[in-house]
């Protein structure tokens, strides 16, 4: 997705059209707990484990907002980000180790 971007980006900025990733960590949705409540009851654990295990190793220490998620996405929609592009913005609380 990262390279697609990139590639996108250089063939529609001349007409104003920007291309950027949004990469996702935890974020608190239905799907979210819908897959905490799968593994809880695959290895036996309560709902409360498997959440504190996944918060535990997401640096802000929380899912993130759906909101917050959608913040970032409107922003890049936005004229004020017109000059964003072929970029990849993180919306994980820090918990993609890598750059």
């Amino acid at each position: 997705m990262h390279a697609w971007s990139k590639t996108v980006a250089r063939e529609v900025a001349p007409f104003g059209v920007t291309a950027n990733v949004i990469v996702p960590g935890r974020v608190s949705t239905a799907r979210t707990e819908a897959l905490d409540r799968a593994r809880a009851e695959r290895e036996g654990l309560t709902v409360a484990r498997v959440e504190a295990d996944a918060r535990s190793a997401i640096p802000v220490g929380r899912y993130g907002d759906p909101q917050e998620y959608g913040a970032v996405a409107a922003f890049l929609a936005s004229e004020r980000a017109a000059y964003v592009t072929g970029s990849t913005v993180r919306v994980d609380g820090g918990q993609i180790p890598t750059v």
